[in-house]
């Protein structure tokens, strides 16, 4: 369609028209009302948009299990951007999800060159000794290392027969020179998503991955490879309610009651289809059509809240009868914090962001000549105002440093009247970021002794 916009993992620009992105890629805007306890993040709408959020939130409510899942790339130093996604998954813990971290140490030593040595010390002492101040439970947080869990690999491998070339050139825009690295990264990537569903990890419940926008091609891809696995599918009926339909493939033939000569064993396909109403019996539902030889159950009355209610259902069969088994991951989506120079945050950019071990004194050169919204001189800035919105100092306040939404909103006032002037708005900055960056300072102290109690038994030498 024309004026499509392209999401790339990889690239240092991106696109900031949020609702076109909405509109696009069939994202869901996040309603911060229905949240429990809504963290500053989600109120001043910078986690704006989802895919099944409401499966947690529904396990949350219910008092069901739930995880959420992220990683790191352990090549340069963790900053501002990084710590946004590590205050959305702690708030994710606070409503109770179990938290899996992945190193992506086989994907840094694959596209980056780093030894897998130098990418457990990088992952150690830059980011899980800040995830440790910033206050993860280590009660309930496992970090692993992709080269120290075969399972995320096999996985990878197995969900890779369920896609092709085309479809991640469709996805990433891949081409003939494309490195090779940048193919298999996604795959294991999904593997690190969907694993943790597995018996030994956790097993089956909603896995919600916080991201930044950027990387909605990986969710896209692993939600897909998910669904193409799947043996029952749950669709919306045409004459209404919902619909079941049997998914044979190769692996699974045999178990749904079709011969090695394509003939379907009807008694094996009508037990498939009593544990079938059996399931939906036990949720509820007692009017039921049931079609064995096309491999489909009608259920004339279910809504499409309670395909949510019968997907987790079928999969446990699924899991019962040799199948993977695996629920689509929920996603949500943040907006991009400005680079101190207004393009995007990098760690191989120095000046484009603050780091979470920054020195103070540095951190205040960096906000002194950050990109300003104010006006050329003091007169236009007192009769004009300054534009906060794409002022750097105004928006690390927003996205970082200051909590209080009352006092977000004064200065944002102040600054548009033209009464806060474009150094005073920087100073303001300044003295948050000081105070911050001091406090996890101590709390990197406090807290050294159990970064090593986050690893996980597989991660630990």
């Amino acid at each position: 369609m024309a004026g499509d916009v392209s999401i790339d993992p990889w690239s240092s620009s991106q696109s900031t028209d949020y609702n076109r992105i909405i509109e696009q890629f069939g994202l869901e805007m996040v309603d911060y009302s229905v949240l429990p306890n809504p963290h500053m993040l989600h109120r001043r709408g910078i986690v704006f948009a989802h895919r099944d959020l409401n499966l947690i939130l529904d396990a949350h409510s219910s008092g069901n299990p739930f995880g959420v899942l992220t990683g790191l790339m352990p090549s340069g130093r963790m900053h501002l951007g990084h710590k946004m996604v590590i205050d959305q998954v702690k708030w994710f813990q606070e409503q109770g999800a179990d938290v899996s971290i992945a190193v992506a140490d086989l994907e840094a030593h694959a596209t980056r060159g780093l030894s897998l040595d130098e990418c457990r010390r990088v992952a150690l002492e830059e980011y899980v000794a800040n995830y440790a101040a910033l206050g993860l439970d280590v009660e309930n947080t496992s970090v692993y290392f992709q080269s120290t869990r075969p399972v995320v690999q096999r996985l990878g491998f197995t969900l890779g027969k369920r896609t092709n070339l085309s479809e991640f050139e469709a996805i990433y825009g891949f081409k003939g020179e494309t490195n090779l690295a940048h193919v298999q990264a996604p795959l294991v990537q999904a593997g690190d998503i969907l694993h943790p569903q597995l018996d030994e990890y956790g097993g089956l419940r909603p896995i919600v991955v916080p991201v930044g926008v950027d990387q909605d091609p990986h969710l896209r891809l692993t939600r897909g490879l998910a669904s193409k696995t799947n043996w029952f599918n749950v669709k919306a009926s045409k004459s209404g309610g919902l619909v079941i339909g049997l998914s044979v493939q190769d692996e699974n033939s045999q178990a749904l009651g079709v011969g090695a000569d394509g003939k379907i064993d009807k008694s094996l396909r009508q037990s498939v289809f009593d544990k079938l109403s059996a399931i939906l019996s036990g949720i509820g539902f007692s009017d039921i059509r049931s079609n064995p030889k096309h491999g489909s159950i009608e259920i004339p009355a279910a809504t499409s809240r309670d395909r949510d209610l019968i997907r987790p259902e079928l999969l446990k069969l699924e899991r019962s009868m040799g199948g993977l088994g695996l629920l689509q991951p929920s996603s949500t989506y943040h907006q991009f914090a400005i680079g101190m120079t207004g393009d995007k945050m990098s760690s191989s950019r120095p000046e484009t962001t603050i780091f979470l071990t920054e020195d103070v004194q540095v951190m205040e050169k960096k906000v002194k000549s950050s990109f300003s919204g104010g006006q050329p001189t003091l007169e236009e800035h007192r009769r004009l105002g300054g534009n906060p919105d794409v002022d750097v100092a105004f928006q690390y306040l927003r996205y970082f440093f200051e909590d209080d939404d009352k006092a977000l909103a004064e200065v944002e006032s102040g600054y548009r009247s033209g009464e806060i002037l474009t150094g005073q708005m920087k100073q303001i900055c300044i003295d948050k970021a000081s105070e911050y960056l001091n406090h996890l300072g101590e709390m990197r102290q406090q807290t050294a002794h159990i970064v090593d109690d986050f690893l996980a038994a597989d991660a630990r030498l």
